[in-house]
């Protein structure tokens, strides 16, 4: 049993609040309605959490559970299963034990008579506004399982575009770390070694032996000051970048950044821009509510400022391709089969056209840079440790004369 707070409205108006033990929310529900009272809102309490119940909220929800979750719940609905049915299956099979729990609160909340779009919206944890605005469409249709089908498709395009990213990144990385690991070594241990050899022969070190030993003397003995200062300094970038400004300056440097880096990014975002609004617009959603979402969960503020002016032509009667003109991140492409789509009548069919081409675009230039970045960062390691390794035995090359 669990204690439950509600809001209840007695039969001669006003409001009722108290608290109720029950099952459930629709146990408790019923309870309430026995007894004369209309039901405005059922919470259950929460009681101190205990370290397992900390442990579940820091799970992260991987998107790979939405798809699941979305896929198989389609399935089920097609099949005929009655919705708390699925409900209570998908509940009882998710892995995910902060998932399973959400499952379970939707599940309770449709009990109670609510709704499935305005029980998932009480969850962003799990369901975006793209998610909850889909299932909307959904219901008032009554295609639910199609508009499902259509979000577990549009998350399993985006979880294989993040992942086919992640693994084209990770060596790299990797690299990228070890090298820093590596002269964080040399300088922290090794130059010391050759700095105490060197000042017991006495004599003048070459330039480049001095900055190096220089350095790993400062490093040495501020270590304590030099590392807290470069973690404050990432932690305050991080919020800077995080702050309305800080998103929208750093979101039009990414999509000009050097090395390809910059044609990757707008094409991720082209990608999924298409497929968001392709997938809305096949799901019955609202031209304009369609606009607003796909502007709002696109990841970046350049197209979703664009999107807010797209929404505001539309309204005055404007094609959605016109104002796309007017935003450098949109290709020529882009915007002319935006139009022929509008034109013909086939708005969501040239948005999936669209995705599909820039996904497999973004799959080739990925693979295309790590194919660039691996040698440099190879080259940029052995430079590191050579330059390291030359200043260290420079001293050596006049070894007799400082023994002199």
């Amino acid at each position: 049993m669990s204690t439950f707070t509600y809001t209840a409205r007695p039969g001669k108006g006003g409001q009722s609040i108290g608290e109720i033990e029950g099952a459930s929310k629709a146990a408790v529900s019923a309870e309430l309605r026995r007894r004369g009272l209309t039901v405005l809102s059922i919470d259950e309490k929460k009681g101190l959490p205990d370290i397992n119940e900390l442990l579940e909220n820091m799970t992260k929800i991987k998107l790979r559970d939405k798809v699941v979750f979305s896929r198989q719940f389609a399935t089920m609905i097609n099949a005929g299963l009655p919705l708390l049915r699925a409900l209570y299956i998908l509940e009882e099979q998710t892995e995910n034990k902060r998932f399973r729990k959400v499952i379970a609160a939707v599940r309770q909340d449709v009990e109670a008579g609510m709704p499935l779009s305005d029980s998932v919206e009480r969850h962003p944890v799990a369901f975006d506004r793209l998610y909850v605005s889909m299932v909307r469409a959904g219901e008032i249709g009554g295609v639910l399982d199609q508009t499902l089908e259509r979000l577990a498709t549009q998350l399993e395009k985006d979880d294989s575009l993040r992942r086919s990213i992640k693994s084209a990144m990770t060596y790299p990385i990797l690299i990228g770390v070890f090298a820093v690991m590596v002269m964080l070594g040399l300088i922290l241990f090794v130059i010391p070694i050759f700095s105490e050899m060197y000042n017991d022969l006495g004599g003048q070190l070459p330039l480049l032996t001095r900055i190096m030993v220089g350095t790993s003397n400062f490093m040495r003995s501020f270590w304590f000051v030099i590392f807290p200062a470069l973690f404050l300094a990432v932690y305050g970038l991080k919020k800077l970048k995080n702050s309305d400004k800080g998103t929208d300056v750093w979101d039009r440097i990414k999509l000009k950044l050097p090395m390809k880096l910059g044609p990757i990014i707008q094409k991720i975002v082209v990608a999924r821009f298409s497929r968001t609004l392709a997938t809305l617009v096949s799901s019955g959603v609202p031209i304009l509510q369609a606009i607003d979402i796909t502007g709002k969960t696109s990841g970046n503020r350049v197209v979703e400022h664009a999107m807010e002016e797209v929404k505001e032509n539309v309204k005055g009667g404007e094609s959605i391709a016109r104002p796309l003109e007017r935003v450098k991140v949109f290709p020529p492409m882009v915007t002319q089969m935006i139009a022929i789509g509008e034109e013909t009548g086939a708005l969501d069919t040239m948005l999936h056209k669209i995705a599909d081409f820039y996904e497999d675009e973004v799959d080739s230039s990925v693979k295309s840079l790590t194919s660039i970045i691996e040698p440099i960062m190879m080259i940029f390691i052995g430079g590191l440790v050579g330059l390291i390794v030359v200043a260290m035995y420079l001293p050596i090359f006049n070894l007799f004369q400082l023994v002199e």
